[in-house]
């Protein structure tokens, strides 16, 4: 939890309700002092007026330089403004953590179609190269047969045909390479999703009973009283944890969801029974390869484009079940944002 800088309130729907309040109080006051500059002026020529300024004046001042007024003012604007904005939009940080499991599921079934589609391709492309890697044996072999039958334009023809097989071989090879790195990375992909989606439905199992539970021994009152006291409101502080957790499954189905697009258009970019594709879609590739980590594969990424780069280490998958995340001996990795 001390890694997770949590969003401040004016970073959240509620801040902005509360910057609607507060731009709409100011030019609420701007009107009144400028329509109403002369009653005001008025009012404090009287005894009773000038009484009323001042002390309306001193509780502005006393609430600004008071620490625990400034708190409890404070708690109180933000429960407000938090209750106006639930009445529009979903804040409640166990809906939104159920959204993201509904959302999470639906993504994993995408990506299962999308490996399987990915693997059929892949085994395509497999065949082409193996084809051509055959018609340029081949093609040198009738050059040979040429060469030693003095037939130079025939041995000539057929010296070019298997060098154009040869420069394709070369282009078709680079292409499979990038599709055995989208294979894995949807492959581990998948797998942590699929963990962090149990994962996310323990904690709202567990942690929907342990908020009921804490709401039932809360008020307003007693939340109230503990910001003025200083000490740390025990709802707050498990709201916090639960927004915490929010934001960063929504930035691991975030990128989720951008890598899926990303294949998905790469996919699109190539032709493979025509022979050609688009060098977009590789660049697009090389270009999220170059980016910075990745929140969902973590070191993972690096240890993929590295394995899938040497010769030695590239695994054909075409065959091989999607595998599933191990359940058993495993902690929940959001179990420490409550410690």
């Amino acid at each position: 939890m001390s890694e997770i800088k949590p969003k401040s309130f004016w970073n959240k729907p509620e801040g902005v309700t509360g910057m609607v309040f507060v731009a709409a109080a100011v030019l609420g006051l701007v009107y009144i002092s400028t329509t109403m500059v002369t009653s005001m002026l008025a009012l404090m020529t009287s005894t009773a007026g000038l009484l009323a300024t001042l002390m309306i004046l001193g509780t502005v001042i006393f609430l600004a330089l008071d620490g625990k007024s400034r708190a409890l003012f404070s708690y109180m604007f933000k429960s407000a403004m938090r209750w106006i904005t639930g009445l529009f939009i979903k804040i409640d940080p166990i809906s939104i953590l159920k959204g993201y499991v509904d959302e999470l599921k639906s993504n994993l079934k995408s990506m299962r179609k999308q490996i399987y589609k990915l693997r059929g391709q892949k085994h395509k492309l497999k065949e082409m190269i193996l084809n051509n890697q055959k018609e340029i044996e081949d093609h040198l072999t009738q050059a040979n047969q040429a060469k030693k039958s003095n037939e130079e334009a025939q041995m000539i023809l057929r010296s070019r045909k298997a060098g154009r097989l040869q420069q394709s071989n070369i282009k078709l090879d680079e292409l499979y390479k990038k599709m055995e790195v989208l294979d894995r990375v949807l492959n581990k992909m998948y797998q942590n999703s699929a963990i962090l989606a149990e994962d996310i439905e323990d904690q709202v199992t567990v942690k929907e009973t342990e908020r009921k539970a804490i709401l039932a021994g809360h008020s307003a009152m007693k939340s109230a009283m503990s910001v003025i006291r200083g000490d740390n409101d025990k709802k707050a502080m498990f709201d916090a944890a639960l927004e915490a957790i929010a934001d960063d499954v929504g930035n691991k189905v975030g990128e989720m969801e951008q890598f899926m697009s990303l294949s998905e258009n790469f996919m699109q970019s190539i032709d493979l029974q025509n022979g050609i594709f688009e060098e977009e879609g590789l660049k697009m590739l090389e270009k999220w390869e170059k980016e910075g980590i990745s929140i969902l594969l973590g070191n993972d990424k690096q240890k993929i484009i590295d394995q899938t780069n040497m010769q030695e280490e590239v695994l054909h998958l075409d065959n091989q079940p999607i595998r599933e995340p191990e359940k058993l001996g495993r902690s929940n990795q959001y179990d420490i944002f409550f410690e």
